[in-house]
């Protein structure tokens, strides 16, 4: 891929987040699955932390390496020509100066966008001080520009995800650092752990910026999240749960029936399977 694609791919993400249509942005964990999106139609394709980790046989978390995320960042954009945001999460490393390395190499991987959080991977998660995720936000979009790839980032608060201290206070937590990761250049707010569309339709008012909402059967469709004012909707590991649950089928029904019924069902032709990669 040379400079100038990833330079119009990346313009491309950002201008997706303002609509309409609002973006739609399924979450790939390997080439496989990002050419199946991309086929289908999607504009533009996300990773999936989790998916990616479980692909590789590991839970989620941060651990795989940070060269394991770069190799399936590299696979994914080697086989679309839609724009690839790649889940960092909190971007593996605990220094400033480590984060902005898995920065720029997956950047150098392809991905022109990223989704980064604010919440500690030590085994007691907590969340980052405010100032300090401003200040790393910040420099990631110095990192970008010298790269000379307009990266777009979707930063994720985590203040519902762990639930920590009074629930009245999560509303006001949630929009006082979303707004602040606005200003420091984030291009997407992500409050990651809501679904009630009661409190959707208010961040939508409260935080000054595109909202990523992650969908889940709780969550209203996506017609409803546009109405409300929603940008981008994404699954995490959704799609990829679904697609193991109906692996499990099939082997439940090889193992103890010995037929091939949901093996059958809905499965790609010869030509659509090699039509992935042909």
């Amino acid at each position: 891929m040379t400079l100038n694609i990833q330079k119009t791919r990346a313009i491309q993400l950002r201008e997706l987040h303002y609509g309409p249509p609002l973006l739609v942005l399924p979450n790939a964990w390997d080439a496989a699955s990002a050419r199946i999106f991309e086929q289908a139609g999607f504009r533009a394709i996300a990773t999936t932390s989790s998916g990616v980790a479980a692909s590789l046989g590991y839970p989620d978390g941060q651990k795989i390496s940070r060269d394991m995320l770069v190799e399936v960042t590299q696979r994914i954009t080697r086989v679309v020509e839609c724009p690839v945001t790649v889940d960092i999460e909190a971007g593996y490393g605990d220094t400033t100066e480590e984060v902005l390395q898995t920065v720029k190499a997956v950047i150098d991987a392809g991905a022109v966008g990223i989704n980064i959080e604010d919440s500690t991977k030590q085994q007691e998660k907590s969340l980052v001080d405010v100032s300090l995720q401003v200040q790393l936000l910040k420099a990631i979009q110095e990192t970008a520009l010298s790269k000379e790839v307009p990266v777009v980032v979707n930063a994720r608060t985590d203040v519902y995800l762990l639930a920590k201290g009074d629930p009245g206070s999560r509303f006001e937590q949630a929009v006082q650092r979303l707004n602040a990761y606005r200003q420091a250049g984030a291009d997407c707010l992500f409050p990651i752990g809501v679904s009630d569309v009661h409190a959707i339709a208010d961040l939508t008012k409260a935080i000054n910026g595109p909202i990523n909402i992650l969908a889940g059967p709780t969550t209203p469709s996506i017609a409803e999240l546009a109405q409300l004012g929603v940008a981008r909707v994404s699954f995490a590991s959704g799609p990829m749960r679904a697609v193991l649950a109906r692996l499990r089928r099939i082997a439940r029904e090889l193992l103890e029936q010995g037929t091939y019924t949901s093996m059958a069902e809905e499965t790609l032709s010869g030509a659509e399977f090699r039509s992935l990669f042909g």
